[in-house]
């Protein structure tokens, strides 16, 4: 259960950092990490897939050490529901954490 509530957390951060610059997935898993999720490929994978067939996510491929490296990048549907996602962020912090 508790899965489920942070996956959608995972996605709000897969845009955001997907919006700052073009990030591929050990990146994101460490990154990822470093707020307290731990990711198994098994996980992020798909929902990286996920979000590209949804269209909130664009993908292009590179070659790096000889083994192609996805990198993916907010789209334009992906920044409108992050601008959305900050929204309800916000009210949710002044109602969840200011009691307001």
């Amino acid at each position: 259960m508790l899965k489920d509530f942070f996956l959608g957390f995972v996605k709000i951060h897969i845009l955001y950092h997907a919006s700052r610059e073009p990030i591929y997935g050990v990146e994101l898993i460490e990154e990822l990490g470093r707020h307290g999720y731990r990711l198994s490929p098994g996980t992020l994978y798909p929902t990286l897939h996920r979000l590209e067939k949804e269209g909130y996510l664009s993908v292009r491929k590179r070659v790096v050490d000889g083994k192609v490296r996805k990198y993916y990048t907010v789209t334009e549907q992906g920044m409108v529901i992050l601008n959305e996602a900050r929204k309800k962020i916000a009210e949710l912090v002044d109602e969840v954490l200011l009691d307001r």
